[in-house]
């Protein structure tokens, strides 16, 4: 029987992503893959990586660093969040990605990104941790107005949460058992995005994406009935806020990321007997689990 977790994107309310999936490494739950979309993406590596904490503290320790993120950064180079500082120095200086433990790690991670010509969404197996499996994580966490196009291997990308922002039926495909993470509480309905004048402004020579963008609040609530429909049916379980995040997508106040974590943390920790019995029914516990 094999294993996946699905994890949501969100901007910011990944700190309870974040939250969710240390308790999970702490208590040894393993998966044969996971599949990360935006903050899902760029936060959900270090369970490959085995990295503990290490979302939540970089989080803490540059949230306020317009190196980071900040609107020089998005008048200045097209990106909010700075490209060179968020997906070079951070990870290979200031708070290292352990790329040989993620190689290493036999799970499967895959990130969404969404093809901006197509409008169709690109489901990349991420193996290595390197350079170019980076430009994907960037490349699925790359927000319309608050990103510049991302090209990898001659595709051009934005945020896969335009397209996929749910991918159970992707993880459903290959794997048997999945848990789904949520970053909005159960009574969550996605409304049409009111900047949509800008991005059909800005995004005029693809209007494909612009069409994809019109209808995502469409299918984000088609998506979100699935799993509740699959969750009704004992054929996944679901971890979810147990309110609304008090947070921003760009959120720079540590507090509020805290808060979130922690957050994260307790709902795993609440969930934790249930996600066992559901990884394993009726069988012992995975031998790497406390």
């Amino acid at each position: 029987m094999k294993r996946g977790l699905v994890l949501e994107g969100g901007g910011m309310r990944g700190m309870f992503t974040a939250g969710v999936i240390d308790v999970m490494m702490e208590q040894g739950i393993e998966y044969d893959g996971a599949v990360g979309v935006s903050a899902g993406a760029v936060f959900g590596c270090n369970y490959k990586s085995r990295q503990i904490g290490r979302a939540i503290r970089y989080n803490l320790r540059f949230c306020n660093d317009p190196r980071y993120c900040s609107i020089r950064s998005l008048m200045k180079t097209g990106d909010l969040f700075g490209v060179d500082f968020c997906y070079r120095q951070i990870p290979n200086e200031l708070d290292p990605f352990d790329v040989e433990t993620y190689r290493n790690n036999p799970m499967d991670f895959y990130v969404v990104t969404t093809d901006v010509l197509t409008g169709q969404p690109i489901y990349r197996l991420c193996p290595n941790g390197d350079e170019n499996d980076l430009t994907w994580f960037r490349a699925s966490a790359s927000m319309p107005l608050a990103a510049n196009l991302v090209e990898a291997e001659g595709r051009w990308m934005l945020d896969g949460g335009i397209v996929d922002a749910l991918p159970l039926k992707f993880a459903e495909g290959k794997y048997d058992r999945n848990v789904v993470v949520l970053t909005q509480p159960i009574d969550y309905i996605k409304k049409k995005n009111k900047a949509l004048p800008l991005i059909r402004n800005r995004m005029k020579d693809y209007p494909k994406v612009v069409a994809a963008m019109a209808r995502r609040h469409e299918a984000y609530n088609r998506e979100v009935a699935y799993i509740r429909y699959r969750e009704r049916a004992g054929k996944v379980l679901v971890i979810r806020p147990e309110a609304p995040l008090d947070l921003s997508r760009t959120e720079r106040d540590p507090a509020k990321l805290q808060r979130a974590y922690d957050h994260g943390r307790a709902v795993a920790e609440k969930r934790m007997a249930a996600l066992k019995e559901f990884l394993n029914p009726g069988g012992t516990p995975n031998e790497n689990e406390n």
